[in-house]
């Protein structure tokens, strides 16, 4: 069958997802919502031989909006994933050993005037660094994670607790068990199997060849209009590095190793996710109700496995529970996340290490994309020319948010540290740290996920300072030093009135006990 695409285009009957995990079954669970049981059928394939990576056990805020998409109680979510709650990443011995600083979510300080209000903050800071105090006291997650306080915001838009953002902490295997369950009640149908063979179309669509069928190990054949690609690392079927190419961006981003192993909960969960750098990469710690998350991400390069492992175990504060494993990954991406009637999803379209919680981000996002640009079986190769540009565009601008963290650094006390220090930067990244160095500007591009508040943190807490404050910044000094305490005494304030981060877990959401 070669579809004409100059015919009449029909509707999109069956969709085939290739992969389980968090990827495969939030896809399903998101499809089988929006689209309902009468506009397409979903099967999904997944086989336990395999398994799943298992990455991605901290996450962002727009984690809110798919969750409700998905019509998911917060509180059910919570016990069901023994989750805890994130206001931010602290990141340890990044700019230099002993240094810390914090990157918050949502936004840093309030409106003063025209300027974006880093701009007032440095202007103060520039004449009495006293006064100004540090950014991130002008952050209500930044405060509260400091004094491990949590609440949900608050529905007054005139209360400082209605400025509060967060995402979540929580088991990933639970998480894909909860969509499972979800989509499975939505109508969607699991297949068991391993796929053997796959089956294209000779057909010479401009959008690229078409998938007809994949053959499992038992014989079984399985056709379907659309299909999607959540096989991982091994991009099953949206085509090989000659049909392909994968883009390697190990010269920027060297680590390409990560040793993952839960330890037993030493104390009460924090409200953030710690990162921690080591000699040749960096350690995560992320708190869940029921263990601790540990793990150790490095480059090979610059260190061995079994150096790495001892580095880690080593460090943690808990007993550990099971062995290390060991995930393998190149950072990079496809030159196509969808070609013909095939869309990646998750790591099989690409992966950047979990520096800043990115990966179950950057599935959500193309599920919102897909759905955005939900083709029919004519497979618009417009609409699919502009899902690949975005793609590449917000993995490429993580990329360059993910550099800044490595390159902006002091270090010097590691063969590691000097290369990322001292290497050559995309001319992308090179151009918003120049701007920045300048006047302390910072303006967003397209497809941008993280904006002014994050990349002015990591900025700010890696030691970019601008050589002068903005000139429309100095206009306001006169009332900076009275208008700036005040703000940050508010939000001192606010913050004092949250409840421990357990305490409001064990009242609203604990999971049970196992």
């Amino acid at each position: 069958m070669i579809r004409n695409i100059d015919a009449a285009s029909a509707p999109i009957g069956s969709i085939l997802i290739v992969g389980g995990g968090t990827a495969g079954w939030m896809t399903a669970a998101a499809l089988a919502r929006s689209l309902g049981p009468r506009r397409s059928s979903i099967i999904l394939i997944e086989s336990e031989e395999l398994g799943t990576v298992g990455v991605g056990e901290a996450t962002i805020p727009p984690i809110l909006e798919m969750n409700r998409l998905l019509g998911i109680d917060e509180d059910a979510f919570m016990r069901a994933t023994g989750a805890t709650f994130k206001l931010g990443i602290a990141f340890e011995n990044w700019r230099a050993a002993g240094h810390a600083y914090f990157h918050p979510f949502g936004r840093i300080g309030a409106a003063i005037g025209p300027l974006p209000f880093h701009l007032y903050w440095q202007a103060l800071a520039s004449a009495d660094p006293a006064a100004a105090a540090g950014l991130t006291d002008y952050s209500l997650p930044a405060v509260a994670a400091r004094a491990g306080t949590f609440c949900r915001p608050s529905d007054d838009s005139r209360n400082t607790l209605s400025t509060i953002s967060y995402a979540f902490h929580f088991d990933a295997a639970r998480y894909a068990h909860l969509l499972r369950t979800q989509a499975e009640a939505d109508g969607v149908v699991r297949h068991e199997g391993r796929i053997v063979a796959i089956a294209r179309e000779a057909s010479d669509h401009p959008a690229g060849p078409m998938l007809q069928s994949v053959t499992l190990a038992d014989g079984r054949v399985l056709e379907a209009d659309l299909f999607i690609d959540c096989s991982g690392f091994a991009g099953l079927l949206i085509g090989d590095a000659r049909e392909n190419p994968y883009q390697d961006w190990r010269n920027w981003l060297p680590c390409d190793s990560a040793l993952a192993m839960p330890i037993a909960r030493a104390t009460d969960p924090l409200p953030y996710t710690r990162s921690i750098a080591g000699a040749a990469g960096w350690q995560w710690r992320i708190p869940l109700q029921h263990r601790t998350g540990a793990g150790h991400v490095f480059a090979s390069d610059f260190i061995n496995r079994e150096a790495a492992e001892r580095a880690l175990r080593a460090s943690v504060e808990g007993a550990p529970l099971a062995e290390p494993k060991l995930l393998r990954f190149m950072p990079g991406r496809r030159t196509q996340a969808w070609r013909g009637n095939v869309v990646a999803i998750g790591l099989a379209a690409g992966f950047l290490e979990p520096l800043e919680s990115t990966s179950i981000h950057l599935v959500q996002s193309a599920i919102t994309r897909l759905l955005a640009l939900f083709p029919d079986r004519a497979f618009a190769p417009a609409d699919i020319a502009y899902f690949n540009r975005a793609t590449a565009a917000e993995f490429d601008r993580i990329r360059d948010f993910l550099i800044l963290h490595y390159h902006a650094t002091e270090r010097q006390d590691s063969p590691f540290w000097n290369h990322v220090r001292t290497m050559a930067i995309p001319d992308t990244l090179a151009e918003r740290i120049d701007l920045f160095r300048s006047r302390g500007r910072f303006f967003p591009e397209a497809f941008d996920l993280f904006l002014e508040p994050s990349w002015v943190a990591v900025l700010n807490g890696q030691g970019i300072r601008p050589t002068c404050p903005d000139p429309l910044a100095l206009d306001a000094m006169d009332t900076l030093a009275d208008v700036l305490p005040r703000m940050r005494a508010a939000i001192a304030r606010a913050a004092g009135t949250m409840p421990r981060h357990g305490h409001f877990i064990a009242h609203h959401c604990a999971a049970p006990v196992a």
